[in-house]
């Protein structure tokens, strides 16, 4: 299930502290000191750090998980990790950022939902920064009573955020497990894996592309893909398009038909062709599942990081700012 808020607020920088080496975490309240709305483990709100507004400038946004007390409606936590080669948004948020400064933020949405159910089993897996969407998930896990296990992973303990309040969740079972990669201590995937199908439980991931991959393969291999929950914050990278010309995409509910070109996304086209029709966005590199549409008709080519695999098979919707028809047309409720 995914949960979509689109309004956005401005909000004051309460604190700024470092939490990790490269990671700074920032909360976030009302300037009025007024509840924000509540939000679920899994959820995340955009930063827009440019409006883009000034001639010769681009609006500049980025997507943050939601990695504070959810019972704390006065505040949202966010983390972020310097990434020196990325696209620059971590780093104006480092250097740029400061207390007392108002930023502007969208959300919270959330399409990385943990329906926590009495009797089963979950284990959650943070590979790096990935731990602030999965802290919140063992926090709740914790209040339901359910059984869990986490595990993270990072390079060693001085990069790893928020290591101390998720050893703090160990009720002395061990069911916290750190893995710093500079003390030997690398995650063993198919290990774990198996022990979750032995178990029947559900794991929810989040971390870098490559333990993502390997967990989406261990899945496959044993046959149980739909026990993989997994939240993405790089783009996965995929090779040319299996219809390779121009195709068509009717729109519903404007009744406008939009030509999409090679190297153009269907967002793109839509903007340009049918200014009537609204569809909403924000990473533009199928992350954050703003751009979601309905799909009505046609085969699609999934090139999001998003959907999970069932979702991909059933196509009932897309994500119009990377992936693309697989034949020659398509209709989209919009």
């Amino acid at each position: 299930m995914s949960f979509f808020s689109d309004v956005e607020r401005d909000l004051v920088v309460a604190a700024r502290t470092v939490v990790a080496d490269g990671v700074v975490a920032l909360d976030l309240v009302a300037h009025n000191g007024r509840d924000l709305p509540a939000w679920a483990p899994g959820a995340h709100v955009d930063l827009v750090l440019a409006d883009g507004r000034a001639p010769g400038t681009e609006r500049v946004e980025r997507q943050y998980s939601l990695c504070g007390d959810l019972a704390d409606r006065s505040t949202w936590r966010v983390a972020v990790l310097r990434e020196d080669g990325g696209r620059g948004g971590s780093v104006r948020v480092h250097h740029e950022v400061r207390e007392g400064q108002r930023l502007r933020v969208r959300g919270p949405r959330n399409h990385f939902t943990c329906q926590l159910l009495p009797g089963a089993a979950y284990r959650f897996l943070a590979g790096g920064i990935g731990i602030t969407a999965v802290l919140p998930m063992a926090r709740a896990a914790t209040a339901a009573g359910v059984d869990w296990t986490l595990d993270y992973a990072g390079r060693s303990i001085s990069t790893m955020a928020f290591a101390d309040d998720a050893l703090a969740l160990d009720d002395g079972t061990g069911r916290v497990r750190l893995h710093p990669a500079d003390q030997g201590a690398r995650l063993d995937v198919a290990a774990l894996v198996k022990g979750a199908v032995d178990h029947g439980a559900g794991v929810y991931a989040c971390g870098p592309a490559r333990l993502l991959t390997a967990l989406e393969e261990a899945f496959t291999a044993e046959g149980r893909p739909e026990s993989l929950h997994v939240e993405r914050f790089e783009a996965v990278e995929y090779g040319e398009p299996v219809w390779a010309e121009p195709f068509e995409v009717e729109l519903a509910t404007t009744g406008d038909v939009v030509v999409v070109s090679p190297g153009q996304s269907v967002l793109e086209a839509i903007e340009e062709q049918s200014p009537a029709a609204v569809v909403l966005s924000s990473c533009r590199r199928g992350t954050c599942g703003m751009c979601e549409v309905p799909v009505l008709e046609g085969e699609i080519e999934h090139r999001d990081s998003v959907l999970t695999p069932v979702e991909r098979e059933e196509s009932a919707v897309m994500m119009a700012c990377v992936s693309r028809a697989a034949g020659p047309r398509i209709v989209l409720d919009v």
